[in-house]
């Protein structure tokens, strides 16, 4: 694990001034994705106006002073689930269908595994490599769903390939291995986790239901760092790794509510990222106090929020960052929004220039509290 530089600027990931990872897909991809989805444009011609797209998004991130960039997830339709399904051995559920709901205005849809998983030429690996040319001189990052979500997913799905847990974490740390080898062959060096888990697992309600069903949540939590741990613990050295923790964001939704503290000790004094990044942008997420449990990692605290308009005080940003530093220090903080702006492609509800002005309120508050 890389040791936190004390002091102003950031020249390698997390960056003082970071973001999660996806943007509002613009009206003309979405809809070149609906005629792809009614056979009306090909593979190929989809991926070419995607690329095109892309190459505006990266192009305006640096253009405010990012030095990380994103693809903005625009080739997904989901932020988990693209990966997943992208993995050999699993296979789509539509809930709707399943439940019979043929009117179904919002899509509902998971995955299962059909047989026994593995990692191979990843349709994502094209992606980074794209997105790796087109960033220039900025640092292009990738996003994927954590291991510990994907086992979280699957346990409510069934799927008769795994007798027991022990061969499914196993397989699990064997797909993520050769997919952090395969990004990083393919030239990323900042790789991002996103996990729900964790966000249901600092929730009471959740807690509750998974002991009702015989699970216990410490256990789990446990599990899951190791699980984490594990499937990162061959990651070459110059390779960033971080993992976002999240409580929901579909549609500028929420499915869990509760502070980090049923989680820190085991989370941020066990697990072995090189930095969090977490949701800080109202009152589900607790306070900083949690944070008493980090070691070297560096935290990215994501004070603004991407679930609606309107910009935040930078004078209040500043104020909660100075809370923050009194459980980890000034110089192994970084500022983000507190998640993407579209976690799907139906995106959240705010507009394009509303998403702009918040990365700029990101950029201008962490140039003012970490100035170079």
């Amino acid at each position: 694990m890389q040791s936190p530089v004390i002091g102003t600027t950031r020249t390698s990931p997390p960056f003082r001034c970071d973001l999660v990872g996806s943007f509002l897909r613009p009206p003309e991809l979405l809809e070149a994705r609906r005629l792809h989805r009614e056979g009306q444009l090909t593979d190929e011609g989809l991926y070419e106006l995607e690329t095109a797209e892309i190459a505006k998004l990266v192009e305006r991130q640096r253009e405010i002073g990012l030095r990380v960039v994103t693809d903005g997830e625009f080739r997904r339709s989901w932020w988990h689930l693209d990966f997943f399904l992208g993995v050999e051995g699993t296979e789509k559920i539509d809930l709707n269908a399943a439940a019979g709901r043929i009117d179904a205005k919002q899509r509902a849809e998971t995955f299962r595994i059909s047989e026994r998983i593995s990692f191979g030429r990843h349709p994502m690996l094209r992606h980074f490599e794209s997105l790796r040319l087109q960033a220039g001189d900025a640092v292009p990052k990738m996003t994927i769903p954590a291991p510990s979500l994907f086992h979280f997913v699957q346990r409510y799905n069934g799927g008769g390939a795994y007798d027991n847990d022990e061969d499914l974490f196993a397989d699990i740390v064997r797909v993520y291995r050769d997919a952090i080898r395969a990004f990083y062959d393919a030239g990323c060096r900042y790789l991002q986790l996103d996990d729900t888990a964790w966000g249901t697992l600092c929730s009471l309600l959740h807690r509750t239901q998974l002991r009702s069903q015989g699970t216990d949540p410490d256990t789990l939590a446990a599990q899951y760092v190791k699980l984490i741990n594990d499937s990162i613990a061959e990651r070459p050295a110059d390779m960033t790794i971080a993992l976002h923790v999240c409580r929901g964001n579909f549609h500028s939704t929420w499915f869990a509510s509760g502070g980090y503290e049923p989680v820190a000790e085991a989370l941020f004094g066990g697990c072995r990222v090189d930095a969090f990044f977490l949701e800080y942008d109202n009152e589900r997420a607790g306070g900083f106090e949690p944070l008493r449990f980090i070691r070297e990692q560096f935290v990215v605290l994501g004070l603004v929020t991407t679930k609606h308009g309107g910009l935040e005080s930078k004078d209040v940003l500043k104020a909660q960052i100075a809370e923050a530093a009194a459980f980890v220090p000034l110089g192994q903080l970084c500022l983000s929004t507190q998640c993407g702006f579209a976690s799907t492609e139906e995106g959240n509800l705010l507009t394009e220039e509303e998403q702009w002005d918040k990365l700029r309120l990101v950029a201008e508050t962490a140039a003012e509290v970490w100035p170079d």
